[in-house]
């Protein structure tokens, strides 16, 4: 019968897989990451904050697609907090920490992972439902994109949960990983290869929505009546997605790959030397969405651009104007005249507009 060995430390596990990570990451190379993870973490927190409270504000993005893209700045907030949770947990503090912290640790980036991911796996089904109708936004209910967003967090949370609910080697100490050496190998694989089908299956989901709405949108535009941004708004949404998805499996893939040749048993593969940098990389995809949907999407970024200056100005001394400049407001920044648009006129900034 195998021996269990829940009541050791963690640094029982590290000593006995050989990983000598934790005595590295001390003194500069401790104070890089640390500092370079702080600064990501903040702009993380206010960035994607920025993003939900637009969607909430602005009336043009009360749509299902909108609501998941809030979402998935949520999974991106909570990303942020399970690194801030890491920080004060890594390095020379690793050693100190129990079994059930170390799992909540690795639990957290799980988790935050998962729900990024299963978000953009809804977010596909929201596309092609759109698609397929020739609608810009699919004609799901708040009720059922509610039911979704709670699903992609029940899925994210089981999945995080897994290596604590038994699926690890504590009985079976022969199958530790070097990487996270209370994981199983066999854990390891399952994670990392049916995270890499499942990107592999959104890429070419998205590529056939993307062509497709190419193709009709090339063939049914001299014949749609509308403004001609109106005719360009679902291949607009479809390249803010694609670069999302893009960016996202940029920054998680080595990583990924990484924990697979771990999994695999690599001993050839030096896998331990690179796992704080992919682990930064993964950090960056957090902090990139949000520069994402400002630079593709004008509404966003008009809306987060006039949140912005209304925060500055409330802040202000007194004896400052209320209004935003005319330029701020000008013909061609559509998304910070949405309150005119759905004839609901007041000042620039209000402190009652929710």
């Amino acid at each position: 019968m195998n021996e269990c060995y829940y009541d050791k430390q963690i640094d029982f596990f590290y000593n006995r897989s050989n990983n000598d990570i934790v005595d590295e990451w001390t003194g500069t190379k401790l104070v890089i990451v640390l500092g370079v993870g702080t600064f990501f973490c903040l702009f993380i927190f206010f960035s994607n904050s920025l993003v939900i409270a637009a969607v909430i504000k602005n009336r043009k993005f009360h749509f299902p697609f909108y609501y998941l893209l809030a979402n998935l700045a949520a999974a991106d907030f909570f990303a942020g907090i399970a690194y801030v949770y890491l920080m004060f947990n890594t390095g020379p503090a690793t050693k100190t920490l129990t079994i059930n912290r170390w799992f909540l640790r690795q639990g957290l980036l799980d988790t935050s992972l998962t729900a990024s991911l299963t978000n953009l796996l809804v977010i596909a089904v929201e596309r092609h439902m759109s698609v397929t109708s020739m609608r810009i936004h699919s004609n799901l209910t708040k009720k059922r994109v509610t039911l979704l967003i709670l699903f992609v967090w029940v899925i994210a949370i089981f999945m995080g949960a897994v290596p604590t609910l038994g699926w690890n080697c504590l009985c079976d100490i022969s199958s530790c990983s070097s990487l996270a050496p209370v994981y199983s190998r066999s854990y390891l694989i399952f994670w990392t290869v049916s995270n890499l089908v499942t990107f592999f299956i959104m890429v070419v989901v998205y590529l056939r929505i993307y062509m497709y709405v190419k193709r009709k949108t090339s063939v049914l535009s001299p014949h749609m009546s509308g403004s001609i941004s109106r005719r360009r708004t679902p291949m607009k949404l479809m390249k803010t997605v694609m670069a999302v998805l893009g960016a996202f499996i940029v920054c998680w893939t080595p990583g990924l790959v990484v924990l697979l040749l771990d999994g695999l048993n690599c001993t050839q593969c030096n896998v331990q030397h690179v796992k704080r940098w992919f682990l930064l990389l993964a950090l960056l995809n957090s902090a990139m969405n949000p520069i994402i949907y400002s630079y593709k999407d004008e509404d966003m970024y008009s809306t987060m651009k006039r949140m912005i200056f209304c925060f500055l100005q409330e802040r202000n001394p007194e004896g400052q104007p209320s209004r935003i400049p005319s330029m701020v407001l000008s013909q061609s920044d559509t998304g910070s005249r949405y309150m005119e648009d759905n004839g609901n006129r007041g000042p620039a900034c209000n402190k009652s507009s929710s």
